[in-house]
């Protein structure tokens, strides 16, 4: 089932139903929402959402962002962010530029962040460098 939501000017949006299972290898390139179960390996360049009591297992995910309210078990590898929501469950290795996990979140993995700018990189710094940095900015 696909749909197009006009909030975002036309993109559409594919669903895997509740009732749907699917084992294999999936890619796509916009978004796609799994609301039941999957079983394989994901390879794509759009966004993946696991909905409310969806189950997803694989050797890897690869997408441009993550957003999780189900079960996700096996190793992620997301462009941009990840998105743990309240009730989700996530088992396995993260790779994001950016990650969020809400109160109430099951998690079991490691995180590694990536794309991280080393002139922003403020925690590897002496206080007193930083601080001058931002007075020449600001001076």
């Amino acid at each position: 089932m696909a749909k197009t939501d006009s909030k975002k000017g036309g993109s559409h949006t594919v669903v895997l139903g509740n009732h749907t299972s699917f084992n294999g290898l999936l890619r796509f390139k916009e978004t796609l929402c799994i609301q039941g179960k999957f079983k394989g390996t994901i390879e794509a360049s759009g966004a993946l959402i696991v909905d409310k009591g969806a189950v997803v297992e694989a050797d890897h995910i690869t997408v441009s962002s993550l957003t999780v309210y189900g079960t996700v078990v096996g190793a992620v590898h997301a462009m941009d962010k990840i998105d743990m929501l309240s009730g989700a469950e996530v088992r396995g290795d993260c790779t994001a530029a950016r990650l969020r996990i809400a109160d109430g979140v099951l998690f079991e993995g490691q995180c590694s962040m990536t794309a991280l700018d080393k002139d922003v990189e403020i925690f590897s710094r002496p206080t007193e460098e930083i601080k001058a940095e931002l007075q020449r900015m600001n001076g």
